[in-house]
């Protein structure tokens, strides 16, 4: 694969690093150490034109909007909080799949509730979901341990990312409502489309092409 720019992807450690490292190894896209164990946070990779940096994953979409990468691989939920802005979002990737639901315990019910409070770190997300119901949410934010917060009188409700629902369960809650269908995306800074358009729809194309084939 020739590129005849130099290209910068944004990449965060964890479910979407592990999958997408085998496409981009499809391209010779690999990276020359370990991403889990090197403590460098710019790695240079097998192919002599792309370099990756590793990030926190709500931090991706800002390094590319920015120009500190021209591209980057997120999860739609990080999107939905970002909101987007001097990005374009040319691919899903379709890998690291999950769910952004509404939930909690059995016995909750939504329908007919002018108000509920609901605890996650979706905040945007969540508010948009409850004002298109027309009810009224107050939402606390978390970072963490969500689904402790109906067990304890906390919140109503949680809305947080469900991949198995092992995790619901384990805590005696339940999926209720469907907010978002989740998984990884390919996002591009509008001025590296513009000024590095042949490498950055060469990549795209690649990596589209990867994963149909994957």
């Amino acid at each position: 694969m020739r590129l005849p720019t130099q290209l910068t992807l944004a990449l965060s450690k964890g479910r979407i690093l592990e999958q997408t490292l085998p496409l981009l190894a499809q391209l010779g896209i690999a990276p020359l150490e370990d991403p889990e164990t090197s403590r460098k946070l710019i790695l240079e990779t097998a192919h002599p034109s792309v370099r990756l940096l590793i990030i926190r994953a709500a931090d991706v979409p800002t390094y590319v909007e920015y120009g500190a990468a021209d591209l980057g691989v997120t999860g739609k939920d990080v999107l939905m909080e970002h909101g987007g802005q001097g990005l374009y979002e040319p691919l899903d990737l379709k890998v690291a799949r999950c769910r952004l639901m509404v939930a909690g315990r059995p016995e909750t019910s939504i329908a007919g509730r002018r108000r509920v409070r609901v605890a996650t770190k979706y905040v945007r997300a969540a508010e948009r979901h409850f004002a298109a119901r027309g009810q009224q949410a107050e939402i606390i934010k978390l970072y963490g341990s969500m689904e402790l917060a109906p067990l304890v009188g906390l919140a109503d409700l949680i809305v947080d990312l469900v991949e198995s629902g092992n995790t619901l369960r384990a805590n005696g809650l339940v999926p209720l409502e469907l907010i978002a269908e989740i998984s990884a995306r390919l996002i591009v800074n509008k001025a590296a489309w513009k000024m590095k358009h042949e490498s950055v729809l060469t990549l795209v194309d690649a990596l589209r092409a990867a994963g149909a084939a994957s």
